[in-house]
This record gives C-alpha cells, structure tokens and sequence, in this order.
C-alpha cells in the first residue's frame, strides 16, 4: 500500500476518526486499517500529542503565565480585603476569590531541583533540603 495513504491513517486516527469514516475516505478495509493502527501506534500516539501541544499553545497559558496573572490578582484581591470592613457581604465573596487563587497557585507549586558538581559525582539537592541547610 502506498506510504502516503498511511500517513493520511495516521494523521486520521490521531484526530481521532472512526475505523468506518478512515475506511470511506481512503477506500481500504476496516481490517487493514486495524493492523495498521497497530504497526503505526506509536505514531499515531506521537502525532495525538504534538496536536494536542499546538492547541495547548493556541489556547492555553503557559505555566509562568498562569502564575504570574493568578499570582497579580491574589495580590489585588488581598488589597482590596484589607480596606474592607469584614460585615459587609461583597467581603465573603473576595475571600472566596482569594481562596480559589490561593489554592490554584499552590497547585501550580513546583519542587525545585539544583545541581551541585563534586569532583566525579554529582550531588542533587531538592527544595526541601536547601530550606533545611539555610536553617
């Protein structure tokens, strides 16, 4: 079978076309294209995830982005708190926001990692052991 028509398979199945609709459009057989699905899955699974990161990028805020821009309004929301007086209603709904922003930027918390060299072997210290070290 010609390459070109199983790339037009794999580029199908990883937009996620049905067996029957791949068959109508390129005229093989369902069976065909279940063992080509097999040969071709890691192309298939591999071309899925570059689409799937395009539209990531397209549509999507990068992580540095995302906790830079929830980072600024929790900071907002908080100042905006500070001048309130706690009996007024609009007051539970700023601590909502600003528990909602709290708990996302904690889910976006990320373990950092530093290398140290050391004559032939190398020496990795996590987070939690620096702020250990700093005492």
């Amino acid at each position: 079978m010609d390459q070109e028509v199983k790339n037009k398979f794999i580029e199908f199945r990883a937009r996620g076309l049905t067996y029957n609709k791949i068959a109508v459009k390129l005229g093989v057989s369902k069976t065909t294209l279940i063992n080509w699905s097999k040969d071709y899955e890691n192309e298939i699974s591999n071309l899925k995830a570059t689409e799937l990161e395009t539209l990531q990028e397209k549509y999507y805020m990068k992580k540095e982005k995302k906790i830079t821009l929830f980072g600024e309004k929790l900071i907002a929301l908080k100042k905006e708190l500070d001048k309130r007086d706690l009996s007024e209603i609009p007051t539970e709904k700023l601590f909502d926001l600003m528990i909602k922003y709290s708990n996302y930027l904690n889910q976006e918390d990320v373990e950092l990692v530093f290398t140290q060299k050391r004559s032939s072997e190398e020496t990795v210290l996590i987070d939690s052991d620096v702020k250990e070290w700093k005492g």
